[in-house]
Order: structure tokens, then C-alpha cells, then sequence
């Protein structure tokens, strides 16, 4: 079985020194091809213009390819070719390509993907192979096509497929990037997920071909769909059956908005994937990567030092313990006991990992997570944990990972204070609404302090956030990178509930209005998300226009291991400020699949209203089951469900 590893420089550049002095530990690992995920990262020379401002130069590609085959290590290149094509799409000369057009005048809108039945497709197609096979020592190209859901929406695809179906629609495209890739002496890779969504398809594929199986949590006999309420699939026999190589492919790192992997549940899918590869006698094992821009490069790669414990030792043990031990005492020298030891302190901080987008919120915005009824008291725990950690960190001389540490404590900080911040806000309402004037200001003067500690944290924050960037990347352009765009905005909240608390002191009146911790009134609800699939919970109000207006939105996928099955029970707050408490409200829901949502209220904090004909015990079901079989309607534009609200109108002071 060949076993390879992947570096998705398409979403971060990482100094070429740094992965040429990885290449020779990945060959003692036993690492024998290296996928690299490109995109707009480098200079094609056939389509100047692509490439973003800090691509590598081809000649930087060229000796990384070169490094890695002296090192017995062979290099397959990911060149997106349906889905994820919007580096192409960007550029000006390539925007007529997009598979979405504007309904009103066809023109090509500025983001989406490129359709297989454009005429200058195969061109460009071309064009991006011809630069690409000399980089292919592994005589293997990949050509992506995963998650590409727009298939359909160009009128000559739609036409297309009204007349051989969807399935033969994308057979028929597979095909003709093969005869490219064929002509070039190269096979041709794709990942699974569509062959998984279009089962029909597999057997209107060309023979030899790669088909590059994926799912990223842990799994028993099969892997799963998130999309079908992560209902099982087998795709291996009917692959077989058409002369189409199998790989199993699990990933290393973190999802989006994580700065560190979630350790023991990426060693889980790890292994879980391992003994499928086995069992199926696939091809290969592909331990892949992606989005590794908020954490330090060398956390995804203890995960694949671990990894390479099952083919190295004979003893190897499949429990994430064990892996992650062996795998720093690969990459960090650690003695055994004290490998162990660090192990499984790094595995403690898998309870608090800041996964999902119910935490990932607070990046983007603090009044739908201070007004959540939530305590701050877990938060402070995490990090108090996290700074014992700080303090005797698992593995002293790595820069990164006491770099990581810090960053985690400085967002698990961040939490405990936007909800600390919550509750000041609330406490100070009450103390208005009694006249309680000398109180509400020593809460003020509370209030401003905690900023200032937190102001504290947020510099300490940007200290560990540019060290965890400086491990793999260039420091002269820190204030480009993800983090940095967090804390700057973080700094502006900050400033921003600052300057209201202020202007409350000197008007008690204000404290009754809007401020960047929550709104005039705020709507509070429970989702409980019972059948998790691809959902996203809306709150919309309609305006005196009669149109219904989008106030928040949140999508409740997890990332987690325990979301990912069919019948998970998870309940999470949604916050969502309201400026105006007599404007129809209503809790809508898009995407696949059903939730329900209870202990609804409407509160400036003070007063507490319920939504008419619901009792407070009522949890009403939105949605629909999500489907088990067919191709996926994902429609973000318009609600599969809504739940109208009225509340009784507030009392006016």
C-alpha cells in the first residue's frame, strides 16, 4: 500500500526552506508520494495572471519537486478542475467560465465554479496539465472535482443534463480530462464524494483511473455521508468492478477556525481509515491536509509522525495515545515516559477544542454570543487549564507548540469575557430600570477594568498568534494571515464596547440601547439539533416594506466526532440582537435536513417575553429528513422551513 501526505498550499504559503527540510523526515517516515493542493499558489506559466501576490515562482515548485524525488518521495499536483475552481474564476479573462450566471442578464457572477461544458473549459484544462506533468514524478495528476454542487446551473449544462441525466453529465466530463491526462502519459485522480452522490456514475467512468475516497471522522466497517444524516456508503466493490483504483483518505489537521488539530479524533479517523485501506486492499493511504492556516504548520505534522506508526512498527497500537506518544518522540526526541506524559496532555485539550461554528462565531461578531444563555464559568476553566499548560508546556523546546497553547488560552480568555461582558450588560439594565444610579456606575467602572485585562490577553494573544506564524511562515506579513484579522477585529470590538460604556456612564439612558455586546432586546432560542445533515439556522425580521430581512444566521455543522452520526442530540444557544421588539420575527432553516427549536424568548434584559401559542416546553420540528439517496439540493438563498413568531408588545417606560 502506498502511503503519501498532502500540503494544501493552495489555502497557505509556507517558506520553501521549511518544507525542504520536512522532505527527509517524511521519507524516514516511510512517506513514499506527496500531494500538493495548489490552485492559485503558484505561477503557471500558461495562465499568467492566476497566480495571488505571495504563489511561489515555478521555479520554487520545480525544486521542491526535484528535493522531494532525491528523498525517494514522488509528487502528484492537485489542479482543481470543477469545484473549488475559483481561482480561476477571480481573474477577469476566466470569469465566463462560472457554471452560475446572473438570472436577469447571463452574465457570469463573481464567484462559483467552472462549467465542464464552456467551450474554452477543456482549453484552460489543457493549458493547466501541459504546466503540471513535468511536476508529476508520481505519473499520477489530480483533478479535484470534489464538492462541486453547481453542476446544472449554465444553460448549456443544464441542457446537457435534461438530456443524459446529471450522472452521465459528469461521467462525460471525467472522461474527457482523462483523454487530456491520458495524452500526457499521466493517470487521473478524483476525489470520491460526487461518485458517492452519483453512484450511477461509476459505471460511465473510464477504466484506470483514481477515485480518492474521503471522510474526516471516525467510523466503524464504513465511512459516512454528512449530507445524508451520515448514513453509511460503500464505494470500494463498484469501483472495483470498473478498473478504478481505491485510496482511503483520512486528514491530519484542523477544520476552518481550529489553531490545532483535534488530536485524538484525527488519529481515530486516522486508524479508522487505516484498517479500511487494509481491508478493502486499496491502493493507497492519503493522510491529507487542509485550510492550515490558523495553526503552526509542525501540529498537523506530529499528527503524520504519529501516523506513521502503523507501517513502521510492528507493535503498533491504533489507540490515539499510543500514536500521538510515538509520533513525538518521532518528530520531537521525546524519551518514552515523557512522551506519554505529553501525549496525553495534549489530548486533555481535545474537551475544550474550539471547533464548530457555534464557537467559531465570536470571531465574526459579539452580540449574538454575550446574550447567549450561556455561563462564562467553562471558559474560564479552559483557560486556566490551558495556562497550567503554558506554564510547563507538553513539549518545552517546541516553539509552536507553546506558541499554540497561548493562542488557545487567549480565545478560551476571550470567551469567558464577551460572556462576562453579557451578563454586566444585563446586570446593568436591571440597575437602570430601578433607578439604581450609584450601582449601575460602579458597574461601568467594573466593566472598563475587566477591558483592560482583557486588553492584556489580546496583546498576549497577538504575541502568540505571530509566533505560531512564524514557525513556517514569512513574519513580514503576519498582518495578512487569518489570526491577525481576528485579533485586529477583536481590538475593535473591544474598542467599540469601551467607548459605549463610557457614553452610558454619562447617560444612563444609553444603557437601554443597543451596544456591541447585544441589541435593544435580544431573541433567544435553543436549537436542538437531533439528526445532524448540512444545515443553517436563519433569524429574520420583516421590515415596514413587508420584506423579511436576514438578522443572523449561524450553520450548526460541529466538527466534531460526537455530531457526526445519524442521531447526535446536540443543543446549542442562538443569540440574535433585535432592535425593534413589535416587528414580526421568524426562525427559518435552509439546507438538508431537520431540527428543532425550543425556549424561545425575546429579552432586553429586564424583561422576558414568550412567543404566543408555543408553551414554554414546546420544541416545534423544522425541516425535512434529510434525503438518503439523489443528487443534493443545497439552497442558502431560500427557507426549507420557518416558525413565525409573536411575542406580546413590550410595555413602554
Amino acid at each position: 500500500m502506498i502511503r503519501a501526505f498532502q500540503w494544501d498550499l493552495a489555502r497557505q504559503v509556507e517558506r520553501l526552506p521549511v518544507l525542504l527540510d520536512l522532505l527527509p523526515r517524511y521519507a524516514e517516515w516511510g512517506y513514499q508520494q506527496l500531494y500538493l493542493h495548489l490552485e492559485d499558489a503558484v505561477d503557471y506559466p500558461s495562465l499568467p495572471g492566476i497566480a495571488r501576490t505571495d504563489a511561489y515562482a515555478w521555479s520554487d515548485l520545480e525544486e521542491l519537486v526535484a528535493t522531494a524525488a532525491r528523498h525517494g518521495i514522488r509528487v502528484v499536483p492537485i489542479v482543481n478542475l470543477l469545484g473549488h475552481t475559483q481561482y480561476l474564476i477571480k481573474h477577469p479573462d476566466y470569469r465566463d467560465l462560472n457554471e452560475l450566471r446572473d438570472p436577469v442578464t447571463g452574465e457570469p457572477l463573481p464567484n462559483g465554479q467552472i462549467c465542464p461544458l464552456h467551450p474554452r473549459t477543456l482549453e484552460v484544462a489543457d493549458a493547466l496539465l501541459r504546466d503540471v506533468a513535468p511536476l508529476c514524478t508520481a505519473g499520477i495528476v489530480h483533478v479535484g472535482l470534489d464538492e462541486s454542487f453547481h453542476l446544472g446551473k449554465h444553460p448549456l449544462s443544464r441542457a446537457e443534463i435534461e438530456q443524459i441525466g446529471l450522472a452521465a453529465h459528469f461521467a462525460r466530463y471525467v472522461g474527457k480530462l482523462h483523454h487530456l491526462a491520458t495524452k500526457r502519459g499521466l493517470r487521473m485522480g478524483i476525489w470520491a464524494d460526487m461518485l458517492a452522490l452519483l453512484p450511477e456514475a461509476i459505471p460511465q467512468l473510464p477504466r484506470g483511473i483514481v477515485a480518492y475516497d474521503w471522510y474526516y471522522y471516525t467510523f466503524g466497517r464504513l465511512p459516512r455521508m454528512e449530507l445524508r444524516n451520515y448514513a453509511t456508503y460503500d464505494l470500494a466493490p463498484a469501483l472495483a468492478a470498473q478498473g478504478i483504483s481505491y485510496w482511503a483518505c483520512p486528514m491530519n489537521g484542523a477544520f476552518r477556525y481550529e489553531p490545532a488539530p483535534v488530536y485524538g479524533e484525527r488519529l481515530a479517523n486516522i486508524v479508522s481509515w487505516w484498517r479500511r485501506a487494509k481491508a478493502t486492499q486499496a491502493e493507497g493511504l492519503l493522510v491529507t491536509s487542509w485550510e492550515a492556516y490558523r495553526l503552526a504548520l509542525e501540529t498537523t505534522t506530529l499528527v503524520d509522525a504519529a501516523a506513521a506508526s502503523l507501517w513502521l512498527d510492528a507493535d503498533a497500537p491504533e489507540d490515539p495515545a499510543g500514536l500521538l506518544a510515538r509520533g513525538l518522540r518521532r518528530l520531537h526526541g521525546l524519551g518514552a515516559a515523557r512522551a506519554r506524559t505529553a501525549a496525553g496532555q495534549l489530548l486533555a485539550g481535545d474537551t475544550h477544542a474550539f471547533a464548530g461554528y457555534h464557537r467559531w462565531e465570536i470571531n465574526t461578531r459579539w452580540d449574538t454570543v454575550a446574550a447567549r444563555r450561556e455561563s462564562p464559568a467553562p471558559f474560564a476553566r479552559e483557560a486556566r487549564r490551558l495556562a497550567r499548560l503554558e506554564a510547563a508546556p507538553p513539549v518545552p523546546g517546541s516553539r509552536a507548540q507553546v506558541a499554540t497553547i497561548r493562542f488557545q488560552r487567549y480565545l478560551a480568555v476571550r470567551d469567558a469575557f464577551v460572556r462576562s461582558a453579557g451578563l454586566a450588560l444585563a446586570r446593568l439594565r436591571r440597575a437602570q430600570a430601578k433607578n439604581q444610579i450609584t450601582h449601575h456606575q460602579s458597574q461601568i467602572t467594573a466593566a472598563l477594568a475587566a477591558c483592560d485585562v482583557f486588553a492584556e490577553e489580546l496583546r498576549a494573544g497577538r504575541t502568540a498568534a505571530k509566533a505560531m506564524w512564524a514557525t513556517s511562515r514569512d513574519p513580514r506579513v503576519f498582518a495578512t494571515g487569518h489570526n491577525a484579522s481576528i485579533l485586529d477585529d477583536d481590538a475593535a470590538r473591544l474598542k467599540s464596547w469601551r467607548a459605549w460604556l463610557k457614553a452610558a456612564a454619562r447617560n444612563p439612558k444609553k444603557i437601554r440601547s443597543a451596544s456591541p455586546m447585544g441589541g435593544a432586546w435580544q431573541l433567544q432560542f435553543t436549537v436542538h439539533n437531533v439528526a445532524p445533515a448540512l444545515q443553517k439556522v436563519i433569524v429574520e425580521q420583516r421590515g415596514a416594506d413587508g420584506l423579511w430581512r436576514e438578522l443572523h444566521s449561524r450553520f450548526l455543522i460541529e466538527f466534531r466526532a460526537a455530531a457526526a452520526r445519524p442521531k447526535a442530540r446536540l443543543q446549542r444557544e442562538f443569540s440574535c440582537p433585535v432592535n425593534d421588539p413589535s416587528a414580526p420575527l421568524r426562525i427559518a432553516l435552509r439546507g438538508l435536513g431537520q431540527v428543532r427549536v425550543g425556549h424561545i424568548t425575546l429579552t432586553d434584559g429586564v424583561t422576558e417575553l414568550r412567543p404566543s401559542g408555543l408553551t414554554p416546553a414546546a420544541r416545534p420540528m423544522l425541516g425535512q429528513p434529510a434525503p438518503l439517496t439523489g443528487w443534493p439540493v443545497l439552497d442558502w438563498a431560500n427557507n426549507a422551513d420557518a416558525l413565525d413568531l409573536t411575542f406580546p408588545q413590550p410595555e413602554k417606560d
